[in-house]
């Protein structure tokens, strides 16, 4: 199963529309997951015209959005339990209290800091993975979105550069 994974896009405040690139890598996708902050409606109407999408609100969504999606999602890809929420807190300890928080689960996928990051505890069973942002890079040289590969036996996450 292979999963397209984006959040931040802050369309269309911080941007007009998602990279092309981008877009390919969503239209190739089995499922596309949204970690918050689309803005407005009408990107995840677009969104569901590349492919099957799940997203959970954060904290930049309009009224409309926060109402239609949820605060957390509890994901079965390929028989592994993977958790998405917008914000996964502070830097600092975030890995070992994702864990403790969402005991049970394999990986925990979030935004909200633009700050793409890929991390895998010790003993390789859990992981934290943010994708960045297509559109609305920061401080961080590019943008970037993730993929997922998830099968009965692995769940690897793989940060891709858009430009």
């Amino acid at each position: 199963m292979l999963v397209a994974i984006i959040s931040d896009t802050h369309i269309p405040r911080r941007a007009k529309a998602l990279p092309a690139s981008c877009v390919e890598r969503l239209r190739a996708a089995d499922l596309i997951v949204h970690a918050g902050d689309l803005t407005t409606m009408p990107v995840l109407e677009e969104l569901r015209e590349y492919g099957e999408v799940v997203a959970v609100h954060g904290n930049a969504d309009d009224c409309a959005v926060q109402a239609a999606l949820p605060e957390r999602l509890d994901l079965d890809l390929a028989g592994r339990r993977v958790v998405v929420v917008h914000d996964g807190g502070r830097r600092i300890g975030r890995l070992a209290r994702l864990r403790r928080k969402f005991s049970g689960a394999e990986a925990v996928i979030f935004g909200h800091s633009h700050m793409p990051l890929h991390e895998t505890s010790a003993e390789g069973d859990f992981q934290i993975f943010n994708p960045g942002s297509a559109t609305d890079r920061r401080r961080e040289p590019k943008h970037t979105m993730g993929l997922a590969h998830a099968s009965s036996d692995r769940l690897e996450f793989e940060l891709v550069a858009l430009d």
